[in-house]
């Protein structure tokens, strides 16, 4: 069952690229959380997702919020991927799927993995999702505007 505006994230546990566990449990109480879901290390579309969110990183941090992207790939590509474009924020491996299950992000054409933007407060409630597989960069509009409204 995909996650609602007004209901509690769940919590989940993933490798980043540098191969520490992270959990959403360990921003609660402390700051927003970004969570954005994206198919594919090194590919044009989340290239551009993924930079869009590293330009604008400041703003968030600023705004009291982490960024914190999910893709199937393994932390030895999210490393690769990381480096490559400076992505200051963290990238956790779901390489099962699991999370991307949990939070009930739809697949794009049926195929690919979607493109989903969650936008969950310091108490652990979703405030915005936000899905689209092709406007990149409103990824980043959406919801640096979610944490305007909210603070």
């Amino acid at each position: 069952m995909a996650l609602k505006v007004g209901d509690r994230a769940p919590d989940f546990t993933l490798p980043s690229q540098s191969g520490e566990k992270v959990s959403l449990s360990d921003f609660l109480g402390k700051k927003a959380v970004v969570v954005y879901f994206y198919p594919k290390d090194d590919t044009p579309g989340c290239t551009a997702e993924s930079c869009a969110f590293r330009d604008s990183y400041e703003v968030f941090k600023q705004a009291g919020a982490e960024v914190i992207g999910i893709s199937g790939d393994s932390p030895q590509s999210h490393q690769s991927f990381a480096s490559k474009y400076k992505l200051p924020f963290i990238l956790l491996s779901d390489t099962n799927n699991q999370v991307r299950k949990l939070f009930g992000v739809p697949a794009t054409l049926f195929i690919l993995p979607g493109r989903v933007t969650y936008v969950i407060d310091q108490e652990g409630i979703v405030k915005h999702i936000f899905d689209s597989a092709f406007d990149f960069k409103a990824h980043v509009s959406e919801s640096l505007k979610t944490l305007e409204a909210v603070k």
